[in-house]
């Protein structure tokens, strides 16, 4: 059933120009040329532009437009909206190439253009896979210098490919979507069947994430750009143009404007740069699990996994109990919470380390001897910290000499 919902989602999701504005055509050199009528295309002679078939897992050939610029230190890897080919887009990247100083590849999904196959959301990430490798392999580009960039539809697999590369320098999201879903109906839960989940991916982003969407857009909502704006790891200055729509933000000037400045910004951030931010970020995420507990135990904080022992603090030692789940400080025959309670009169954390008699402790009886259902000896409960016996491990000969 999902399954079947998921394809008639895709229905609506893609629209590819019938007929397509470009066809190819071999020279006699063997490269390939773009022939069209219907729209602006490159010259035969123009040097700067490789037109490329790229083959995807999927079995089918994409075309892919690449725009050489001499002066270029990144390179830009656009995905664009779902109403569009290479021929209707060729002008603007020519346009993005010289205002932004950059290498730019742009390509066709699945059954747009002159590519083969049928759009679908799994064919749209297996292409944007096959032009990533076709810059590493035959442009020796690395990820450190890509951007990703994806329009609308484009914002799908563009985060899908950002969540898997941790050293991308970054992300242009124009347009971007929450989900499919999300843009037919306002609905607060993901559902399995919904397609471009890019509300959870925008998360696990590792890289600088520029949004940019306009304030009357009526294909997709604000609140789309502004949510993936909110929910990004390391959100840049948002660009919102006001009084944009859907398909016009590159005519207004604060577009090109802002995105140089964003390009400018990731071109000064080197390597070195980088790796230092991602290593203070996860300093910082690793300090703050215990921030709140004042405290923990010698591996992990004492946090409770279960919803009754919300309580972190009041209940946390200051020793790694060997005997003991690693991830809580609980007896981990315990079904419910059956927590150690604190040691008022233990005369030091040490002894908890050489001992497991609660009277050294100033414990008298445990805090749910109800928990015990398996435990052969009740009573031994109440008078140890074994844990062994209180699953029913022990022999009967084993608990009586714990209890002598």
């Amino acid at each position: 059933m999902g399954c079947m919902v998921s394809q008639l989602a895709a229905k609506f999701a893609f629209f590819p120009p019938s007929p397509p504005t470009y066809n190819l055509k071999k020279r006699d050199d063997g490269k390939l040329t773009v022939v069209s009528t219907a729209a602006p295309i490159p010259h035969a002679d123009d040097t700067s532009l490789d037109v490329l078939l790229v083959d995807t897992k999927h079995g089918n050939k994409i075309v892919a437009f690449y725009l050489r610029n001499p002066y270029a230190r990144l390179t830009l890897l656009y995905s664009h909206g779902n109403a569009a080919d290479l021929g209707q887009l060729y002008d603007l990247f020519v346009q993005l190439k010289v205002n932004l100083r950059v290498n730019l590849m742009g390509y066709d999904y699945s059954g747009y253009g002159a590519s083969t196959g049928k759009p679908s959301e799994s064919s749209t990430y297996a292409d944007i896979e096959a032009i990533y490798e076709c810059l590493e392999t035959e442009y020796g580009v690395s990820q450190e210098d890509v951007i990703l960039y994806g329009q609308s539809v484009g914002s799908g697999p563009t985060l899908h490919l950002a969540s898997k590369l941790p050293r991308l320098r970054g992300v242009v999201l124009h347009s971007g979507i929450l989900s499919g879903l999300r843009v037919l109906c306002h609905v607060k839960f993901t559902f399995c069947f919904d397609i471009y989940k890019n509300i959870n991916k925008v998360k696990k982003v590792k890289c600088p994430v520029l949004v940019i969407h306009g304030t009357e857009d009526e294909v997709v909502n604000w609140l789309h750009g502004n949510g993936l704006w909110k929910m990004a790891r390391e959100s840049y200055e948002p660009l919102w143009i006001k009084g944009g729509g859907h398909c016009n933000l590159e005519l207004y000037p604060d577009y090109i404007r802002h995105l140089c400045k964003f390009i400018q910004e990731m071109e000064s951030m080197t390597t070195e740069k980088r790796l230092k931010k991602i290593r203070q970020s996860a300093k910082e995420s690793k300090s703050s699990i215990c921030s709140t507990c004042s405290t923990c135990c010698t591996m992990k904080c004492c946090r409770f996994k279960c919803p009754e022992c919300s309580n972190c603090c009041s209940d946390c030692m200051n020793v790694s109990w060997s005997i003991n789940c690693p991830e809580c400080c609980c007896r981990p025959s315990c079904i419910k919470c059956c927590r150690f309670p604190k040691f008022p009169s233990c005369l030091g954390s040490s002894c908890c380390t050489k001992c497991l008699w609660p009277s050294c402790c100033g414990v008298t009886k445990c805090s749910l001897p109800s928990c015990y259902p398996k435990c052969a000896r009740p009573s031994c409960c109440m008078s140890c910290f074994c844990w062994q016996c209180c699953v029913g491990k022990h022999s009967n000969g084993t608990i009586g000499k714990q209890n002598g």
